[in-house]
């Protein structure tokens, strides 16, 4: 998802061999379109560069031929380009929000996340689900996710950290909650911003509207160790948790580059000492 338009603008091989540079040696694929030419090139990543491919992504329905592959209609796609970049799984980014917006709908669609899980086990795949914040909503006194673990018991985990705690939740704590489910986990940081000049100005002017606006914004993505998560702590409880792949994500940059935010973050783990997890 971060690297969607340097793929667009150099490609698929090279903004991997750049990613390969930095020290990333396995990648989530998301947000990209899956022709021929973007999976022809991410096959050649995978040969000439060792790129691993941690998981693709999928949906549940959809027009055939669409990204993320659209399980009910195209499974024998995404089964075959699995197969073809070395990924034994694909991962839901998330729900369409209509499949959240009561309880009965929240188990309906994990009843065909189940079936659909069920039919990529029998071709040695498994499905996830990625959280957001909008997971932890409570519905029956279950938060959302509880609702999808429990309704579809074939779909595993992939933890967002940031999200768990932008909905509430505290990361160690989720992760350790989850354990045995969580074969993916996104670090990437939680970050309070400084108030903008134009939301301070819109304060002492008695701009109220404005000033919720750049209020409420302050809550930040980061790169990996420039914020207020403690990675040192929530690292190994990926791992005791049982994620394969621990995949660093940042949904906006403030200004960096997307070369420039990776590298801080993976700089930050090393001096963690997470360096052979590279």
């Amino acid at each position: 998802m971060m690297l969607k338009e340097s793929f667009a603008e150099i490609g698929p091989f090279e903004t991997l061999r750049k990613i390969a540079d930095i020290g990333y040696r396995a990648v989530e694929v998301s947000q990209i379109p899956m022709n021929e030419e973007n999976v022809a090139e991410l096959e050649r990543a995978r040969g000439e560069l060792g790129v691993e491919f941690a998981a693709l992504s999928a949906q549940l329905e959809g027009e055939k031929g669409a990204t993320p592959y659209p399980l009910a209609v195209d499974l024998e796609r995404a089964v075959a380009d699995c197969r073809r970049l070395g990924s034994q799984m694909l991962r839901i980014g998330m729900a369409p929000m209509g499949e959240l917006r009561s309880e009965s709908a929240v188990v309906d669609y994990a009843k065909r996340a189940e079936k659909a899980a069920q039919a990529l086990e029998g071709e040695g795949i498994s499905l996830y689900y990625h959280n957001h914040h909008v997971e932890f909503a409570k519905m029956g006194g279950r938060h959302v996710l509880d609702i999808l673990a429990a309704e579809a018991p074939s779909m595993g985990l992939e933890i967002d950290v940031h999200w768990v705690q932008r909905g509430g939740l505290e990361p160690v704590r989720t992760l350790a909650k989850y354990a045995g489910r969580t074969a993916m986990v996104h670090l990437k940081d939680y970050r309070i911003g400084p108030l903008s000049e134009e939301g301070i100005n819109a304060q002492q002017s008695g701009d109220h509207a404005t000033f919720q606006r750049h209020f409420w914004d302050t809550v930040q993505f980061a790169e990996v160790g420039e914020g207020n998560l403690d990675f040192a702590a929530i690292v190994p409880a990926s791992i005791d948790a049982g994620a394969r792949y621990l995949l660093v994500e940042q949904d906006q940059l403030y200004g960096r580059t997307v070369f420039e935010a990776l590298q801080i973050s993976y700089d930050n783990l090393v001096a963690l000492g997470f360096q052979d997890l590279f």
